[in-house]
């Protein structure tokens, strides 16, 4: 990375970090919202667990892997809402709590046990409740955003483990889509452009209904969707989520949305 390079991250750090943002118990806004910008949002961005949970050391184990939250997720949304004519709207619970990128009729979407261990906090959980406190509150927060500021785009910042289960996954990148094919597969080039090795439809497939919170507000109000996934040694530092992200703003910014 040249000097300039280095600098522009320094001070895109910096912006970032001293941004205003609204907060709930639920999610919070990255970024300032613009009429017919693009909306972001992430839906993993946070292993946080409030009260009245304690947690127990494995639960702050399993919380600090995948299975907790999207590592690096919330840092490469700073990044893009930085380099792009956008906000976010990111989720401020553990995914272990309940999963926002679910239904909530949904088998997967509360945990009761993981291959990497069981969470105590799942043990006696009350679904209802969760969908009160968490899901609907950032479901809420998208759709009164989409309905106050217009965007024109809308994108779900995802990241996932260099391998799983001892299968390496050698993409960087992949653009996650059920409609929107042309789109999704120019942006598939536009990355690979940008140095990211990114496929379509992998490390999963939007075309399974592994896309639900975009798919959901797209389809509700009209408007273009895509959800991307970045490899989580890509984003391992703010300062390297960053770089990542301003490859992805470009292609973005290319793409036209």
């Amino acid at each position: 990375m040249s000097p300039p390079e280095a600098l522009a991250l320094a001070s895109l750090a910096a912006t970032a970090a001293s941004r205003p943002r609204a907060r709930q118990d639920a999610w919070e806004r990255v970024g300032v919202p613009r009429r017919r910008g693009l909306l972001l949002t992430a839906e993993h961005a946070s292993n946080r667990v409030p009260g009245p949970w304690r947690l127990r050391p494995a639960d702050r184990l399993l919380l600090g892997t995948h299975w907790g939250y999207d590592i690096g997720a919330f840092h490469l949304l700073e990044g893009l809402c930085h380099s792009l004519p956008a906000s976010a709207v990111a989720s401020r619970f553990s995914r272990l709590l309940i999963d926002p990128n679910r239904a909530p009729d949904d088998p997967s979407a509360l945990l009761r046990r993981t291959p990497d261990g069981a969470p105590t906090f799942n043990r006696r959980a009350d679904l209802s409740a969760r969908v009160e406190r968490f899901h609907k509150p950032y479901h809420g927060a998208i759709d009164a955003t989409i309905r106050a500021w217009a965007p024109r785009f809308l994108l779900s910042v995802h990241t996932f483990t260099p391998s799983l289960r001892g299968v390496a996954r050698p993409m960087h990148a992949g653009v996650l889509f059920d409609r929107y094919d042309d789109l999704a597969l120019r942006l598939v080039e536009l990355m690979n452009e940008e140095g990211l090795i990114t496929t379509p439809n992998e490390p999963y497939s939007g075309k399974d209904g592994l896309i639900y919170s975009a798919a959901r507000h797209g389809a509700e109000h009209a408007l273009p969707y895509l959800e991307v996934e970045v490899r989580q040694d890509l984003l391992h530092n703010r300062h390297l989520a960053h770089h990542t992200a301003a490859r992805v703003a470009r292609a973005l910014t290319r793409l036209g949305v």
